[in-house]
């Protein structure tokens, strides 16, 4: 690992998201992708009602205990990720699972979990999953996915751009990136071309926070990051400009719901509830809260093709 020049608008940034904590995700006041203080926006849930035909899909096995369980990374911002308070979820994903299991005539019980620990606990942990799963084929052969919502990939560096990066060329660069996502495995497969051709490997350094990725960009550790469109945008603004976006948004695909694979009833419930918020626009206000709405989709399909 290499530690960097960094400007120092940065540095002073970074010291202040830092003192007095550990690490970024476990302390709200060190997480740079946490709102200042106060809660964070959301929609209001409670005025979602239950729609009799989609309460009538859920199969008896998950209606039998009136909530859906719901597996998600709350480190994610602003997509999911933990209130103010230390402990309430909130988020774009979290006020669109509520409103799906309101729709459902269910509560909404979500459960905190490492990203990549999700998937394999789906059908036994969790019912369902939403933490920002881009729709894949990999995916796709393991879990059923219903998508809802569009996102790309984006880089991020610190403010001025200090070390000169470039998306085109991330070779010997040190990148940031949650452990577990599309991005990880983009940039394993970009430092592989790189040593291909004789050229010094990307830095890939995987974080299990979010949080802790931009931390460590705003702190100098790393030379830029690589995340879903709508985080590094949010990272951008709840950092006040300490990070910037490099380059363009690419690879826009679909964020999918993930049910098991076996439990093809639910996967319809889901996607009945999904595009009866969508046909009624209340999908479109919930993501305008985070400034994502024009990112809905109009028809939320099971296991889209890739």
């Amino acid at each position: 690992m290499r530690t960097l020049p960094v400007a120092a608008a940065a540095v002073a940034a970074a010291a202040m998201l830092l003192a007095g904590c550990t690490t970024a995700s476990q302390d709200a006041g060190s997480d740079p992708t946490a709102s200042d203080g106060g809660s964070a926006a959301s929609f209001d849930p409670t005025t979602i009602t239950e729609d009799a035909d989609v309460a009538a899909m859920v199969p008896e096995a998950v209606a039998s205990d009136g909530k859906l369980t719901v597996g998600s990374n709350l480190e994610y911002a602003p997509v999911e990720f933990v209130d103010a308070d230390g402990t309430t979820p909130v988020g774009l994903d979290i006020d669109i699972v509520t409103a799906v299991a309101n729709t459902m005539g269910l509560e909404v019980d979500v459960q905190n979990a490492g990203f990549d620990s999700i998937i394999p606990a789906i059908g036994s942990k969790f019912e369902v999953g939403f933490s920002a799963f881009s729709v894949t084929p990999e995916r796709l052969e393991t879990v059923n996915m219903v998508s809802y919502f569009t996102a790309g990939s984006q880089f991020a560096v610190a403010q001025g751009n200090p070390d000169g990066v470039s998306a085109d060329d991330l070779c010997g660069v040190t990148v940031g990136v949650q452990t577990g996502t599309i991005q990880q495995g983009e940039l394993d497969t970009l430092s592989k071309e790189c040593t291909d051709a004789g050229n010094e490997a990307i830095d890939v350094l995987p974080y299990d926070s979010q949080a802790d990725v931009t931390t460590n960009l705003a702190g100098g550790k790393l030379q830029a990051m690589y995340a879903d469109s709508p985080i590094i945008a949010y990272a951008v603004e709840q950092t006040g400009g300490t990070v910037e976006t490099l380059g363009d948004i690419h690879d826009a695909a679909p964020y999918g719901a993930v049910v098991a694979k076996d439990d093809t009833e639910l996967a319809q419930a889901v996607q009945a509830a999904l595009q009866k918020l969508m046909d009624d626009g209340v999908l479109a206000q919930v993501a305008d809260v985070w400034g994502s709405g024009e990112a809905v989709l109009d028809t939320a399909e099971l296991n889209p093709a890739g």
